[in-house]
């Protein structure tokens, strides 16, 4: 089955044209504002953690999105739609998450924009290739993702952001800590805001789509989240970075993966992957969070004492 030209339907909205962007900038400046020069220092002390984090979030899982696509015998657009949200990295929500679960928060955030930095060249890479992978050649050139807009458009929506943010916190530290928690709040409602604009442009197909995009966003959840901890364990990663590693790998930026399909690619059903995933990946990060919690010295530590009573 050949890959079918994307859907217009978003192209005239301002929302998706100007909006998301905009949003996104926003989302990531607030991730700066919980960011200080120092905590980069976190790449030298621990070198094991971040190189495993790293190479599963930008490699492992991509390539495991195109085993899925092939096994589930996914439609081309759904197939490219879950190449693209799995080649996008953590975001706050990940760092989040890993400090309700007891995690390495300052791993999370390290492997957070060290994979936000990465992934705005490897974004463009994975998603050509998937573009053409499931495209006849006669298709190829009218469906591509642009490689130098790409590039530029998320080093001005993830980049420049961050540095603001940390430069505001360097500047202000009790405003950065007072508008950090409302950008969290703002990310949540953006995400809602876009789930609801997706379903309204695919309406005639919505449930044929999600059929396929919602067991593929399942399955690139749970193995993604168990290649983290497997990863972590085979090559010695301590308890707390392997919880760590494992969040950020299950836990993607999926707002970068409505931006690309929405804004670069201008397709509502190359969304829908990244749509399923952005909803899924709260249930999976609660488990986290309850497994994280159990398995925590602290609640071990006061398990114990409850039984000697």
């Amino acid at each position: 089955m050949s890959l079918r030209p994307p859907a217009q339907v978003m192209e005239q909205s301002p929302f998706i044209e100007v909006g998301l962007p905009v949003a996104l900038m926003i989302i990531m400046a607030g991730m700066g504002l919980g960011l200080t020069v120092r905590d980069f220092h976190q790449v030298v002390a621990r070198p094991k953690a971040m190189v495993v984090g790293t190479i599963a979030q930008v490699t492992l899982i991509p390539l495991l999105a195109f085993g899925l696509a092939e096994f589930m015998g996914l439609s081309p657009v759904i197939a490219v739609g879950l190449v693209i949200i799995a080649a996008c990295p953590g975001g706050t929500t990940s760092n989040v998450f890993t400090l309700l679960a007891r995690g390495n928060v300052a791993l999370s955030i390290m492997l957070t924009v060290l994979a936000s930095l990465i992934t705005i060249v490897t974004i463009p890479l994975f998603t050509n290739f998937a573009l053409a992978l499931y495209s006849t050649g006669a298709e190829e050139q009218t469906v591509q993702l642009p490689v130098l807009r790409t590039v530029i458009t998320l080093s001005v929506v993830v980049i420049l952001p961050v540095l603001i943010g940390m430069f505001v916190r360097r500047r202000s530290l009790s405003f950065a800590e007072r508008a950090e928690k409302y950008v969290g709040k703002f990310g949540l409602v953006v995400l809602v805001l876009l789930i609801a604009v997706i379903v309204y442009g695919t309406r005639h197909e919505i449930i044929s789509l999600v059929a396929q995009a919602g067991p593929a966003a399942t399955a690139l959840n749970i193995v993604g989240i168990a290649i983290g901890f497997a990863s972590s364990k085979l090559l010695g990663v301590s308890r707390e970075d392997g919880l760590t590693i494992a969040i950020e790998v299950g836990i993607k930026n999926g707002t970068i993966g409505l931006m690309v399909t929405l804004t670069l690619l201008k397709s509502a059903e190359m969304a829908i992957p990244s749509a399923v995933y952005g909803v899924q990946m709260f249930v999976f990060g609660g488990l986290l969070v309850v497994f994280g919690r159990r398995q925590s010295p602290d609640a071990v530590h006061v398990e114990h004492g409850q039984h000697s009573r």
